[in-house]
């Protein structure tokens, strides 16, 4: 399906005023609270996804939604065109004045990404893709990096995540970063600030689908942890992890990790007193 750069222009719009709604939050006091165990929401993720709600379905009113901060009520399913939104991720970092958040919106029809923004208003970054017309931020177009070995490779990964599995012990060899948000993590593989992506956690269409096809179009392979490919738009829409990297970069990642992926999905310690 091609997409009309009206639309395209309209959903970047929607984007930007997201940004701004989360920016006048940012840094202040606002409420917050947990909606689960570990998981916080603000009253700017609300607002952001009451706005971004409106405006996305402004001209396509039968268009589906997910969105982390909405339930679920499937009729996604019936849709061809779905769009699937987290208002903020990386909320923590946002509630904490931390700027490793983003505004992540992408456009699904027949349950694949045509159109993605991933939006960082705190370092104004707009990371941007359009199925088969590439990835761009601000304009430029972005290429994933070209490291084809574990050797030096710069990992990006969740900080918590990181300590509790060990990753440095499994991975001597490549220099690993933490940082908060997903999204905006994986938006930066694809613009090749870090070689790779790891993460072994359950993740979900909200937090990957607008970067999905940031790092398809800038020349990068994404699946879950165990190499599988990810299926957007699914009555559960999570998945068992997420590898994402250029494409020998990747075959080494998962050759380098499967086996301890699988201890660990089997209860087996396999990375020392600090893995699972």
């Amino acid at each position: 399906m091609s997409l009309e750069e009206a639309e395209v222009d309209r959903a970047r719009d929607a984007v930007f005023e997201a940004g701004r709604i989360a920016m006048r939050f940012f840094g202040r006091a606002h409420a917050r609270w947990e909606k689960g165990p570990g998981q916080i929401v603000t009253e700017a993720d609300l607002a952001i996804d009451r706005y971004l709600h409106a405006a996305l379905r402004r001209t396509h009113a039968q268009d589906g939604w997910l969105s982390e901060e909405t339930v679920d009520d499937r009729h996604r399913l019936e849709r061809r065109r779905v769009w699937v939104v987290d208002p903020i991720d990386g909320t923590r970092s946002f509630a904490e004045g931390v700027p490793e958040f983003a505004v992540s919106v992408a456009l699904l029809v027949d349950s694949r990404p045509v159109l993605g923004f991933v939006y960082n208003p705190a370092k104004g970054e707009l990371f941007e893709a359009v199925r088969g017309r590439g990835a761009r931020l601000h304009g430029h177009p972005l290429r994933a990096s070209g490291a084809s070995s574990l050797e030096g490779a710069r990992i990006c990964a969740s900080r918590f995540e990181s300590r509790r599995r060990n990753f440095a012990a499994l991975l001597p060899q490549v220099e690993l970063v933490t940082l908060g948000s997903l999204a905006y993590k994986l938006a930066l593989v694809a613009a090749g600030r870090f070689d790779a992506y790891l993460s072994w956690r359950r993740t979900n269409d909200w937090d990957i689908a607008a970067a999905l096809l940031l790092l398809e179009e800038a020349g990068a392979v994404v699946t879950d942890a165990q190499g599988e490919p990810l299926a957007l738009n699914r009555p559960e829409p999570v998945h068992a992890g997420i590898l994402a990297a250029p494409p020998a970069l990747h075959a080494a990642l998962l050759a380098a990790t499967a086996g301890a992926y699988a201890a660990m999905r089997a209860g087996v310690p396999a990375l020392g007193p600090s893995g699972a």
